[in-house]
């Protein structure tokens, strides 16, 4: 299932490329200035009218752009084969399948969205739901990961997941109500964990947005809509298809990150390929009291830093660094350790009867 990138993507360099228009541009006057460079035309390009000369030139321009286009063209071709991806021409099952899965992922966002309304105090839970599923991942090995076995009793019954029975149940509950209208199969725990993380992150990004207007909604929400950074979510989306565990992940390799230091959750993070840069933006996720995660989290040099980072973006109206940090932080996060089935999800399409079609 591949995509012509080369046949379908990339309009033909000569009809895309406007021919630039010279005649309706007068001829500019020289007028002597200090301290440049004085250019006097020389006779030899004087032969010919000046629309002769307009007409030579235009030629010259757009051969020129058609050359480089080309020879970008080629380069991306070169590009393409030298990196081993399958260029192929998408077929018509393929359209199929991203629409039917791009319109069940809407409605699962609509589902979260609703219900995490409905329940604000559920946001940090689940977000440490996320986290603590996540990073059970052990790189030696390639076991663990975002993979659901957190829903397992003697997994989530653990002392560093105290307190998250309740966003479990939560996504227990919502994925009664998605089960119930999925064509193509019941939503897995793996992908329904993270993306309600995603819909708590959302949320709390709109109520940001919202208090800066004053508590008014509608302004709140037409500012988050214009300088927020729902456009930053692309890669996410893509990592939809998850592989549930079949048995909750080994003990002992998340931290109680209520009794850490911050040393511990730096070795932590590091043992899953994430730095400091990434331990202070998901310093929402460590815990329910967020300020009381960074003060901790500011008594490290190596942190500080970023810490400081975020709470100033904090303070921006449109919040940049710190959403598209956490937004690509939360994206690598739930894509550890997995490999993404993209046909997850899709059903087969009714055939239509043509011979009962009244025409």
């Amino acid at each position: 299932m591949g995509v012509s990138i080369l046949s379908s993507t990339i309009p033909p360099f000569v009809t895309a490329i406007a021919t630039p228009s010279y005649a309706a541009v007068a001829p500019a006057r020289w007028s002597p200035c200090p301290g440049r460079i004085r250019c006097r035309a020389s006779p030899r390009a004087t032969h010919g009218t000046s629309e002769e000369r307009l007409r030579r030139r235009d030629l010259f321009m757009n051969g020129a752009v058609v050359l480089v286009g080309m020879a970008a063209l080629v380069s991306l071709q070169e590009a393409v084969t030298s990196s081993g991806v399958s260029v192929e021409d998408a077929n018509a099952a393929d359209l199929i399948q991203r629409r039917q899965r791009s319109d069940f992922l809407s409605s699962i966002k609509g589902t979260l969205a609703t219900s995490i309304k409905e329940n604000q105090d559920i946001i940090p839970p689940l977000l440490t739901l996320a986290l603590n599923d996540a990073l059970t991942y052990d790189k030696a090995t390639k076991t663990g990961g975002p993979n659901g076995s957190i829903r397992f009793s003697s997994e989530i019954e653990r002392p560093e997941n105290k307190g998250l029975s309740a966003a479990l149940s939560f996504v227990e509950a919502a994925k009664k109500e998605i089960d119930s209208y999925s064509k193509g199969g019941p939503i897995g725990f793996a992908d329904l964990i993270q993306l309600a993380a995603q819909s708590a992150v959302k949320a709390t990004f709109l109520a940001a947005a919202i208090r800066k207007c004053g508590g008014n909604v509608e302004k709140g929400s037409l500012l988050y809509t214009a300088y927020g950074s729902t456009g930053q979510w692309g890669q996410f989306d893509k990592i939809f298809g998850r592989t549930d565990a079949d048995e909750p992940d080994p003990e002992g390799r998340i931290p109680q990150w209520d009794k850490a230091t911050v040393q511990e959750m730096k070795d932590k993070f590091s043992a899953v390929g994430l730095g400091p840069r990434q331990l202070a933006v998901l310093s929402a996720f460590l815990g329910p009291d967020q300020s009381t995660t960074e003060s901790l989290l500011a008594t490290d040099p190596e942190v500080a830093p970023w810490v400081q980072k975020y709470q100033r973006s904090r303070e921006t109206v449109s919040q940049t660094d710190y959403e598209v940090d956490l937004i690509t932080t939360l994206t690598k996060v739930g894509s550890l350790g997995q490999a993404i089935n993209y046909e997850a999800y899709t059903y087969p399409v009714k055939k239509v009867d043509l011979s009962k079609l009244k025409l």
